[in-house]
């Protein structure tokens, strides 16, 4: 059995918002990135064949060894229940440190997009940019945790200065 430990699994409505799962691709190829991330949708010929069952399974398997758990949030995300909804659940679940990316570019919690399951969630949210993606994934981990023994559940995002810092 493959395994895919501390990996950063990454959720999104693959009909409409494959574009920028694949722009960040790119960028873990082409720009040398500390990016890590394991492609959870790399399920063509499983969706194609398989059960909702089994594809849910493959999807578990694969987030039992999540180190933090991006959601791409577009214009349908939160009408997604089959699979995303599902995904996020297990990411809450198992306290996997989870990531919101606004593709509309908001540095904060949208509440028109953002799913509902997120709404009492301990959760940062961010604009989607190769480095703020990347000072997340490098910094969230440890802020989710410090948050979580606090028992505080609510929707973060990073002050203007980070992004400033970040020269965005």
């Amino acid at each position: 059995m493959a395994t895919y430990t501390n990996k950063t699994y990454v959720a999104f409505d693959a009909d409409n918002d494959i574009r920028y799962y694949r722009l960040m691709q790119a960028w873990k190829k082409n720009d040398n990135t500390s990016f890590n991330f394991y492609d959870a949708h790399d399920l063509n010929n499983l969706m194609s064949y398989s059960s909702e069952e089994t594809i849910k399974a493959k999807l578990a398997e694969r987030l039992r060894n999540t180190k933090v758990f991006i959601l791409l949030v577009g214009n349908t995300t939160k009408n997604l229940y089959k699979f995303v909804r599902w995904e996020v659940e297990q990411a809450i679940k198992r306290n996997i440190p989870i990531i919101v990316v606004n593709l509309n570019g908001k540095r904060s919690k949208d509440s028109n997009l953002c799913p509902a399951i997120l709404n009492d969630e301990l959760a940062i949210h961010i604009s989607f940019n190769q480095k703020i993606i990347e000072y997340a994934i490098d910094n969230w981990e440890s802020s989710d945790t410090s948050h979580r023994q606090k028992r505080e559940t609510d929707a973060y995002y990073y002050k203007a200065s980070v992004y400033e810092d970040l020269d965005l």
